[in-house]
Parts: C-alpha cells; structure tokens; sequence
C-alpha cells in the first residue's frame, strides 16, 4: 500500500487555494450529501445498492459507503477485489468474467480469506467452460465456505453475457452441480443504456432488460433453481430498476462523483439530485490575447467521454476547455462579454468521466466547506489504481 507523501500530509488543515496543481480534489460535503441520498433512495424503493468500487477504487470510500448502508462492492478485476480487501471491505462482487487460471486461483484465495472474515466474494460468468475452470480453482485453492457465482445475461449492452432465456438456465444448472459454487442469481448490466440521453430512450432500453431478465428468473425457477437476486443498474437509470420489482440491487457507482458527461442527460424527475463531486484543480500558467493555457492536460484527466467543463465560474468568466496535449489545457472565453482569467489563476474542472480519471491518481484530496473557502479535511488513497489483472 503506497505510503502518502508528507507533502499531502502537510496539506491537511490548509486552505484550499493552498493545493498544488494538477490535483484531483473531492468536494467532502457534495460527496456526503449524495450517499445520503443514494441511500435514501435505496432505502425508499426497498433495494440494496452495492456500489461499484471500479470508480473510486477506495477501500476508505467503500467502507465509508457501507457505514451508510451499503451492501458491499462491486468491482472488475480480481486485482480491484484484492486491493479493497486489503484495505477491509468483505463483501465484493465481481461483476466480470474471469478465465484465466492464474486468475481464478487468486479468486479462489480470495473467497477463502473473506470467507474466514465473515465475508463473502462473488463472480460473473457467461459460460461453461469458465464455470468448470471455477470450480477447479476453488477445489484446489478455495475452502468449504465457497463463492457466489452470477450468471451474466446479455440485456443490450453486446459485451459480455449469455442470451437471456434457456441458455442462462443451463448456466445456472452447470453451477448448481459444484458444491463449492453457490447459484447467486443473475447478473444484468446495460452499460450503454446509462449514457442515452434522453429520458425516453433510458426508459424503453430499460424496460426490455426488464423483461429479459423477468423471463430468465422464471424459467430458472421453473427449472426447479431459486433465483435469490437480479443484480445490475448503473446511475444513469437506477429510477427504472428500482422500480421494477424484478431488480432487487442496484450497482450504481459514478453518483458518488457524477462526472461531465453523466450531467449532459436529461434527468429523470425522479432520480436523486446528485451533485458533482470530483474536480481537477489547475492553474493559469500561460495568457495569450485570444486564449489562456492551464496545467491540467490528458495526463490530469481522461478525455474518452468528452473533454472537461470548467465549473463554479462568474458569468463575466465563462470558459470553454479545448485539448492541448498531454500537460496543457486551452482555455477560451465564452460570449463576447466574458473574460480570460489571469495568470496564476485557480480553476475547476469538472472531468469527463471519471472513473479513469480516478485511476490517474494515487490520492484524492478530500476539502471541507466548499471549493472556493474551504480546507484540506483527508487525503484519500486511491487503492486500487492500476488494478488492470
């Protein structure tokens, strides 16, 4: 576990505009207040929510998550699952396929030392060869206590999953045959689905991944196979699978920080009114006639999702963010009454998306009493950075 520097130690009880730059900084109070309403949310349509920890990749923000009323984690990667639970989370869900033996075996240890914990390791899987290559792994190197396994269903994303229907009660049945491998439940994730823009066309993707996984739960059912969980949702429409009454945990994890692009959909009236959370702190270093440049460039952030907005601007202020490479961000004034900022200037920027602006850094700077006054309150590690295997 990387050691934090004592230059950030330092930082803490300091004034905000004493924070070096580029800097990814967590607004504590924004941040706080949409967990609250998360679990408000859950707690009102009577889900779980298991946060996924890919975003934030914080054993403290987990933990943090959980005290709140979360059910656990959610993760990609076995690394992701071994660094959180390095740092004490229990309860992680890998809601991925993983093949590769080397893989599975550290998977296995996983599910055994969390076992001995209290806890508890789940893990998707879409075929059968992977589930035979599970539970080989788990014979060898698991224990008694054994893992939940979630079958994955393909609900519109055309990524990983299985065709709804009689394939996932196969898959279900191959499970059920181990005995160190526990039948979880279904895995039913429409990532794409978070990102449309309008309303309308959330809801219509939405209700189909419904109906696929409602007929999937029946007919393994009928199969004589208890489905205990359907698990999935993210927050761009965590609204419909809450409401479903087929979804019975939601996997929402960017309400945490809400990101650029997520602010680009139209919201949902129900939805809860998550804020922005996570900023790039950077500074005017270079001011031209028709531009100003900053120090905050592809390195700072990442850019797969659109580039940065610039936040909590004063009309007379109003700047638009262009890409200028690896270190440099250009900055142009917005309207004909706006201005450039000055050299040395402190700015903002909300990032595109940013769970792999996350993984840019190894800590986050967590500020108390705003952006603009505020202080230094923690220095979050960010454990899981680079957890790729």
């Amino acid at each position: 576990m990387k050691p934090i520097p004592d230059t950030l130690k330092s930082a803490i009880g300091q004034r905000v505009d004493l924070i070096d730059t580029p800097a990814l900084v967590i607004d504590l109070d924004a941040m706080e207040r949409n967990i609250q309403r998360m679990a408000d949310f859950a707690r009102k349509h009577q889900v779980r929510w298991r946060p996924h920890a890919k975003m934030h990749k914080s054993a403290a923000l987990a933990l943090q998550m959980q005290r709140a009323g979360a059910q656990g984690v959610c993760v990609q990667k076995v690394s992701e699952a071994e660094a959180l639970a390095d740092g004490g989370v229990t309860d992680i869900a890998i809601t991925n396929e993983v093949v590769a033996m080397p893989k599975l075996q550290r998977a296995a240890r996983l599910a055994a030392r969390l076992a001995a914990q209290g806890g508890r390791l789940a893990i998707a899987v879409d075929h059968a060869e992977g589930i035979a290559r599970l539970a080989d792994a788990m014979a060898q190197h698991g224990s008694d206590a054994g893992i939940d396994v979630l079958v994955e269903i393909d609900v519109g994303q055309g990524r990983c999953g299985v065709p709804p229907g009689e394939a996932a009660v196969a898959l279900a049945q191959a499970v059920a045959q181990h005995g160190r491998l526990r039948f979880a439940g279904l895995q039913a994730y429409h990532g794409r689905a978070q990102h449309m823009a309008s309303t309308v066309g959330r809801r219509s993707a939405i209700a189909d991944v419904v109906a696929a996984a409602r007929h999937t739960r029946q007919l393994i059912e009928d199969a004589g196979l208890p489905v205990p969980l359907v698990t999935g949702s993210g927050t761009g429409t965590l609204v419909h699978e809450a409401a479903s009454g087929v979804f019975g945990e939601l996997q929402a994890g960017s309400f945490l920080f809400m990101d650029a692009d997520y602010a680009r959909n139209e919201r949902e009236p129900a939805q809860p009114q998550f804020e922005h959370a996570a900023f790039i702190k950077t500074q005017v270093i270079s001011v031209h006639e028709g531009h100003a440049v900053c120090d905050a460039g592809h390195k700072s952030h990442a850019i797969d999702s659109g580039l940065p907005t610039v936040a909590l601007l004063s009309p007379d202020y109003a700047l638009r963010y262009a890409n200028a490479g690896d270190e440099h961000g250009l900055l142009y004034a917005q309207g004909p009454q706006a201005r450039l900022p000055g050299l040395g200037q402190m700015l903002w920027l909300i990032p595109g998306h940013c769970d792999p602006t996350v993984n840019l850094y190894d800590f986050m700077i967590g500020v108390r009493g705003g952006l603009l006054d505020g202080v230094v309150e923690r220095i979050i590690r960010v454990d899981a950075r680079g957890a790729l295997t």
